[in-house]
């Protein structure tokens, strides 16, 4: 299994590094408002445009299914080509895309723009990560990502800025709201996005000689590596509780403490969001820190988090303390904020250099389609009259599976550098 060189060999950062992070936490903000508003303005677009309610669930559902099967394709990009044209093109397709959705007149024309959006951002995370830690590595790699991908949370959080611009003006208004300022900051990425250095495969054990990057290649590295099948079914489970959760929690509280519709919605995905954003800072500043003296500290952290969170998720299931609750759904965001903030500079431990964004690819295609899969499920299981403290139990076992799979990572390396030490 390749395995990187140690991170406690430090060298000076790059310049403009802290400014990538901060160019990219604007896109990252972006391409997640962009992407989550459509739910919120359901009444509007409904009244406007004629359509069932399961043609409304389809516009997302297409926009998942598109981004979930193009992400390999659009990590490879990143791999093959520059990250940062990868970058500034996704960025200026999905805001030319949401603004031309302001212009839709039919189900037809949402529904293909809605397939082309997630065509467009199937490109960016890929792209977005691993030129953040061409920049960073060593002891600000971790806080860089977590701090990178706070900027995607922030955004999940105001998407409801749509929901309330088409309440007060149009759903169009919204769309042209949010899509042109969104072209004006791709046009500014042209200006100040660079390309960072490379790190160079001859840090990998028998990588080979530096060749230009083959998509076979690249599936053919990954599928030889068996630390990545353990990633892919840790960030499986990791994807479909966490939809599980969003989709699901607001109706839980709602149900098991009589609480209105939009206070169980706050509660359940305010507390999530913001301890969310809160691991990815402290998650990425302790790995850095504690990456210092083991490399391996971006694999345990994240397990610290799922383990302490699974117990208080399970529980949740059977509670009737509301507090109890939202000490689950804080515990549950920490640790999905230690994980997100080490998922990139995992990948950097186990993965060959030249193929790190096309192995995030290929996990948010295995992310995605295990996440969609969790929605309908639980709806489906909801049908067959189980009820949801059942399927939170069921969460729970995901969620320590998810730390188990991490362990048998971690195992691996640790093998791996032992061999390298008696060589």
């Amino acid at each position: 299994m390749p395995v990187n060189k140690s991170l406690r060999t430090v060298s000076p950062l790059p310049s403009g590094a802290w400014m990538i992070v901060a160019l990219l936490w604007f896109a990252g903000c972006s391409n997640y408002v962009t992407r989550m508003m459509l739910p919120t303005m359901r009444g509007s677009i409904m009244t406007d445009i004629p359509m069932t309610e399961a043609q409304f669930g389809l516009l997302t559902s297409v926009f998942l299914w598109v981004y979930a099967f193009a992400s390999p394709v659009g990590g490879f990009l990143a791999d093959r080509f520059s990250r940062s044209l990868v970058i500034i093109t996704s960025s200026f397709a999905w805001s030319l895309i949401t603004w031309l959705m302001a212009y839709a007149t039919t189900f037809s024309e949402l529904l293909a723009l809605r397939a082309l959006l997630g065509l467009a951002q199937a490109c960016y995370i890929p792209a977005a990560l691993a030129l953040i830690v061409d920049y960073h590595r060593g002891p600000t790699r971790s806080l860089a990502t977590g701090v990178n991908m706070t900027g995607l949370v922030f955004g999940s959080t105001i998407a409801a800025l749509g929901g309330w611009l088409a309440e007060n003006h149009t759903w169009s208004y919204a769309y042209t709201v949010i899509g042109v300022p969104s072209i004006a900051l791709s046009v500014l990425l042209v200006f100040f996005l660079r390309d960072g250095p490379h790190e160079s495969a001859v840090a990998v054990p028998a990588a080979g000689p530096v060749v230009k990057v083959d998509f076979g290649a690249a599936l053919l590295s990954l599928g030889r590596n068996g630390a990545f099948y353990l990633m892919i079914s840790c960030w499986c489970l990791q994807g479909a509780v966490s939809w599980m959760i969003i989709g699901w929690m607001p109706t839980h509280m709602s149900e098991q403490f009589n609480m209105g519709q939009g206070a169980a919605g706050f509660s359940a995905l305010g507390y999530l969001f913001a301890t969310q954003m809160l691991g990815l800072l402290v998650g990425g500043f302790w790995s850095d820190r504690w990456s210092l003296t083991n490399a391996r500290a971006r694999i345990i952290i994240p397990v610290i988090g799922l383990f302490v969170a699974a117990p208080a998720l399970w529980l949740t299931g059977y509670s009737n303390i509301l507090a109890f609750t939202i000490l689950s759904l804080i515990l549950y965001g920490l640790a999905m904020g230690f994980l997100g903030a080490n998922m990139m500079p995992i990948i950097c431990l186990i993965i060959d250099a030249r193929y790190r964004a096309t192995a995030l690819g290929v996990l948010n295609c295995f992310t995605a389609c295990f996440g969609g899969a969790s929605i309908y499920l639980v709806g489906a299981l909801r049908d067959a009259e189980v009820g949801l403290s059942m399927i939170l139990t069921f969460a729970g076992v995901g969620v320590v599976l998810c730390g188990v799979f991490l362990l048998l990572i971690n195992a691996a390396l640790r093998k791996s550098y032992d061999a390298k030490r008696v060589a």
